[in-house]
């Protein structure tokens, strides 16, 4: 599957973990870890586009020509699975600001409801990744864009563990200009809106509220 933009991981231990996720025998704790590993290793790949800035080091027998973010970086999760994810995020880069928004979907309508929006004021050059383990119909992560862009977010990435395939049609016809680090992608959706063959409600699994 070819989409502009749009980056499937290939990477073994990607594809390995997502395998261990997906499997209901999975332990609340298991889902967790494997929730922030695929993160972070997603995550390593989707930060790779950052601004440096070229500084020297002075070392206890030297100098030295180095390079350094010139970005800041804010990790904005899509409530509440979104939080799942974080942890492996912020090792990765534990000077990250962190945000959070808040949409549920509408069972009925499918379509996205706000909640929730607290984000940094400025937002302008920093590095926006934002965050959730499931691409379903692609409405939430839409509107979430929709939102960051309307407060001055110019540069930003989304980054999810497994997608739909027609919620990745939508997102990307909805906002080309970004770009998408998934591990998996999935067929269909059933009638409820959930990936088939997925693996089930991310939020359950991730805080035991099955």
């Amino acid at each position: 599957m070819k989409m502009k933009n749009v980056n499937i991981s290939k990477h073994p231990l990607v594809l390995d973990k997502v395998a261990k996720l997906r499997d209901k025998k999975t332990s609340i704790r298991h889902f967790r870890e494997l929730m922030s590993e695929i993160s972070m290793l997603l995550g390593y790949e989707a930060l790779s586009s950052l601004k440096l800035k070229n500084i020297v080091v002075k070392t206890p027998v030297g100098t030295s020509k180095d390079k350094i973010l010139e970005q800041d970086i804010i990790l904005i999760s899509i409530l509440r699975a979104g939080l799942g994810m974080m942890d492996g995020l912020i090792k990765l880069c534990p000077d990250a600001k962190m945000a959070h928004i808040g949409i549920y979907r509408n069972e009925n309508t499918l379509t996205p409801v706000r909640y929730y929006f607290k984000v940094p004021k400025k937002m302008k050059n920093s590095f926006v990744l934002l965050i959730d383990p499931m691409l379903a119909t692609g409405g939430s992560a839409v509107e979430a864009v929709n939102m960051l862009k309307e407060k001055g977010a110019n540069k930003i990435c989304f980054l999810c563990l497994i997608a739909a395939k027609k919620g990745l049609n939508y997102f990307t016809l909805a906002h080309p200009d970004i770009p998408v680090f998934v591990g998996a992608v999935d067929e269909k959706l059933n009638s409820k809106g959930y990936i088939v063959p997925g693996l089930g409600d991310a939020g359950d699994r991730t805080f035991g509220t099955l």
